[in-house]
């Protein structure tokens, strides 16, 4: 099994903004606590690219988790966007698709995509506006998506919803358009081949990180230092030096760097039963769930 000697963890943000708020990273070696890496100004997501593109030529021998969805459903359709004749056949041709029809949109946003008239028809965007191909209900779930709400793992939500707190579609959108361009810089599994060494990106959720750190799931943000102490002992991590302020952003990727830390020697994650060859090459995985 593949061994890594660094972990990070990146809170993605589908806000339409230069620098949204909700980017943050962390990243831990193999032994000792957590620590954001803070540019200034704030992170952009075209800078979060050059630092993944820099560790790509670096050969950094780094696991990188991303906070979004690599993949749009498809096993329940036989395809990501029924009636349109452009659907692409893969996730990399996903990722090709939102970037060509966004090229236009500044700070990798998606705005282009939600307005296609294909591409629109299959999302929910607000209250009264929904495209006449979204699913009844919550929309339509990626297999691990199922699977995560059925064994209560996570709690997730549709990417095809763009509404309410718990919304990724967005997020998800502009990630696949950073994914698009690292492609062929840095293994994105599970689309790639694992390599034996230099840096590899894997879809993650932060709150699968909560749940590990024994915080319920109710109260899943941790928003002062006593809590994040807490909750990284419980991960067997050291505490982080003390942060200007404790958002939920920051908090967030320090837990998960160092629950990545800890899961990445679980070879179940690397290999869950329910996943097979067509899921990995359409859908993709959330790492950790098995």
């Amino acid at each position: 099994m593949r061994r890594f000697s660094n972990f990070a963890c990146i809170d993605w943000s589908g806000a339409v903004s230069e620098r949204p708020k909700g980017l943050a990273v962390a990243n831990c070696a193999a032994d000792g606590p957590p620590a954001l890496i803070s540019p200034q100004p704030h992170w952009s997501r075209s800078d979060i690219g050059k630092w993944l593109s820099q560790l790509a030529a670096a050969k950094t021998d780094i696991l990188v988790g991303m906070d979004l969805s690599f993949g749009f459903p498809f096993l329940d359709q036989g395809c990501y966007f029924p009636e349109w004749s452009e659907t692409p056949n893969n996730a990399p041709q996903l990722w090709q698709l939102i970037d060509s029809i966004c090229s236009d949109d500044p700070y990798l946003a998606a705005s282009s995509f939600l307005q296609h008239e294909q591409g629109r028809r299959h999302f929910r965007h607000a209250k009264g506006d929904i495209g006449d191909l979204f699913a009844a209900g919550i929309g339509r779930l990626r297999v691990v998506e199922h699977l995560q709400r059925q064994s209560k793992q996570a709690n997730s939500w549709s990417c095809f919803n763009l509404v309410g707190a718990g919304q990724v579609g967005k997020s998800s959108l502009t990630g696949m358009r950073l994914l698009n361009r690292l492609r062929g810089q840095i293994p994105i599994w599970p689309f790639d081949p694992v390599p034996d060494s230099g840096p590899v990106l894997v879809e993650i959720y932060t709150s699968i990180a909560a749940r590990a750190a024994a915080i319920p799931a109710n109260r899943s943000k941790v928003r002062d230092r006593t809590s994040l102490i807490a909750a990284l002992e419980k991960l067997g991590s050291p505490p982080p030096a003390p942060l200007s302020h404790y958002d939920d952003h920051s908090t967030d990727v320090l837990m998960t760097a160092a629950w990545l830390r800890n899961a990445a020697e679980n070879q179940d994650f690397w290999q869950p039963d329910a996943m097979d060859e067509k899921i990995a090459a359409t859908e993709g995985w959330t790492f950790g769930i098995r």
